[in-house]
This record gives structure tokens, sequence and C-alpha cells, in this order.
């Protein structure tokens, strides 16, 4: 593996078919600038995956991940997204957007289209592809939620 790969957990909140994601900051530099994106962020030297996803999640929407599972890693030459799953138990407006341009809960139409409307941005942004990769192989291979 790359010495020079960035290592990330990111977390997929569902709720009633739909998705939490984040609108990414709309910064030059940063990976996915103003694009809708999964929830969760880079892996500290002394971190396992499973708790970096935690503490992104907690530091990002303040947000205590219930039980979550593995669901799966992607790569490419410059991140290695290790990726977890768990439930949204909570309402929207009981999270605290700390991380961040917007957030929302996106549908199944969303996700496949590729954008979503965004109310801090006042216009439709896309979905990052890989991250829209990711939740449209998760629904595939998660009928049931």
């Amino acid at each position: 593996m790359n010495n020079q790969q960035i290592h990330v957990a990111i977390a997929i909140l569902y709720q009633k078919n739909k998705f939490l994601m984040q609108l990414r900051d709309n910064i030059p530099g940063i990976l996915y600038p103003g694009y809708w994106g999964l929830f969760g962020g880079h892996i500290e030297p002394d971190e396992t995956p499973d708790l970096a996803v935690k503490r992104e999640i907690l530091e990002e929407i303040g947000y205590n991940l219930p039980s979550f599972v593995e669901f799966g890693c992607y790569f490419d030459e410059r991140v290695v997204r290790h990726v977890f799953h768990a439930p949204l138990l909570v309402e929207l407006n009981e999270l605290v957007l700390n991380e961040g341009w917007d957030m929302g809960l996106l549908t199944l139409e969303d996700i496949n289209q590729g954008n979503c409307y965004s109310e801090n941005a006042g216009e439709v942004r896309p979905l990052g592809n890989v991250h829209q990769r990711i939740i449209l192989d998760f629904i595939q291979t998660n009928q049931q939620i």
C-alpha cells in the first residue's frame, strides 16, 4: 500500500430509506469541495477505524453512534475509506452541524440522480462520485433498509 494514502473512516447513517449526508465546505484544496458526502474523517495515528468513526461522527454532528457495522473498504490512489453503517435514531433537528456547509437526509432518488438541493447553499449540489457509489452498493446489498 502506498504511504501517501490518507486513511479515513466514514459512516452511512440511514433513517426510513433516507441517508444522512454532509454538504462539504466549498473550500478549494479539500476533496470534493461543495459536494454531498458521507460524514467521517481522518483516522489518527493511534486510532482504529471503528474508534475514528465514532469520534468523527460525534465531532461533526454531535451524534453518539449506536451499534454500527463495518460495510467495506474503498480505496484509490489517494484515500482509503473504511466504511461503517448505522441507523440514525434521532431527528435531523437534534443533530448539530459542526463541520460542513449543510446536512440533509437524501432520498434514493437524490442518490440515484447524483445531486440534491441544499437550503444553505441555495442551489442543487452534486454528490461525490465515490460517496454515491458507496451508498448505491450499500442499498444493493441491504435491501431491508
